[in-house]
């Protein structure tokens, strides 16, 4: 009975199914964005439409491209857009950066359009530089076929988990990113015209610990939306994908993981040493280790350390950190550099 029980609350941990009455979404996920653990799922690699969610991509690309400060001219693609717009004029000018800002605030599929093409030559190009980058992230079940999420004549398809991969590689990446997604007002200002925008994303408004997103919406792909937010050390990242209620599944799933989860750091790089006569104060490790656990969680972390000490230079050994006797990460250990005797040195030279 004991074995059983110690089964359920690992699957619990590590397969967290629990559906949330408050969940109203198809799809759903709560990703740690520092780690990439999975906090809460709900049919998360299911493969959904994902509307103007598909922005956020086309956005890691522009800031990827180092042009944001390049001015880029609207030309006759822009003729054939529809649906949300910053309504750019034929032949009018405007800087990457701004139009990702348009893009990202205003949803602006005119916007989408033109930064393809300015960026691959056509937006046919550019999508194979996104399918590229989806594979790069580890987006195993995302196919992209257009940069502005319209689903009439070309779809995009994605998971929430795959969704969850992108947000939290953006935002890791890219502080740009984070200070654009969580502007709520942009004004610009081109030769033709001035602009003022507000964000979409009414989460920015209504949840204080929100630090940014992407909503979008078609009636084949239903509401969808991406958002990031932070507390106590604690960046989170919410996909919801065809959610009639999608702003307040956001807010509860925040609370919620806010409240059960807690940031420790269980292996620190600065205070880093080994209990062995020949190898201490001789070693290092790179990075400390940080995780999102619960309480009880915490109870249940085993520490293991290897070392050989016959190993003279480089890697002597590692840490293996573990979760109920599952590894949740590994960290390498190096031997320090002998430091070299200078009197030594100095009085070979001087001879």
């Amino acid at each position: 009975m004991k074995k059983f029980l110690l089964i359920i609350i690992i699957l619990t941990i590590f397969y967290p199914f629990t559906v949330l009455a408050t969940d109203t979404s198809k799809s759903s996920i709560v990703m740690d964005i520092d780690s990439n653990r999975v906090l809460y799922e709900k049919n998360a690699n299911e493969k959904r439409l994902i509307a103007s969610t598909t922005k956020i991509m086309t956005a890691l690309l522009a800031l990827e491209s180092n042009k944001m400060d390049n001015l880029v001219e609207a030309k006759e693609e822009i003729l054939k857009m529809y649906g949300t717009s910053i309504y750019l004029s034929l032949h009018e000018k405007m800087k990457l950066r701004d139009l990702v800002y348009g893009l990202m605030l205003r949803s602006g599929n005119d916007a989408a359009i033109v930064i393809a093409t300015y960026l691959s030559g056509s937006e046919e190009e550019f999508v194979k530089k996104m399918n590229k980058k989806a594979k790069e992230i580890g987006m195993v079940n995302t196919t992209f076929q257009n940069a502005h999420g319209l689903d009439e004549e070309t779809k995009n398809y994605s998971t929430a988990h795959d969704m969850a991969l992108l947000s939290s590689y953006v935002y890791k990446n890219f502080k740009e990113y984070r200070t654009i997604t969580k502007t709520y007002k942009y004004q610009v200002q081109t030769e033709e015209k001035s602009y003022l925008w507000y964000n979409r994303n009414k989460l920015l408004k209504q949840y204080e610990f929100c630090t940014g997103g992407k909503n979008g919406y078609t009636p084949s792909a239903g509401k969808t939306l991406v958002t990031t937010a932070s507390k106590d050390n604690l960046n989170l990242t919410i996909v919801t994908l065809k959610d009639s209620d999608e702003y307040n599944t956001h807010k509860e799933l925040y609370e919620l993981m806010f409240n059960k989860y807690k940031y420790y750091k269980l292996v620190d790089k600065d205070n880093f040493n080994i209990d062995n006569k020949k190898l201490k104060d001789k070693v290092y490790i790179k990075n400390s280790f940080t995780y999102p656990l619960t309480n009880e969680e915490k109870e249940h972390i085993m520490i293991d350390t290897k070392v050989d000490t016959s190993i003279k230079k480089g890697k002597v050994g590692y840490i293996s950190i573990k979760l109920y006797n599952k590894e949740i990460g590994n960290i390498k250990i190096y031997l320090k550099e002998a430091k070299k005797n200078k009197k030594k040195l100095f009085s070979f030279l001087k001879n």
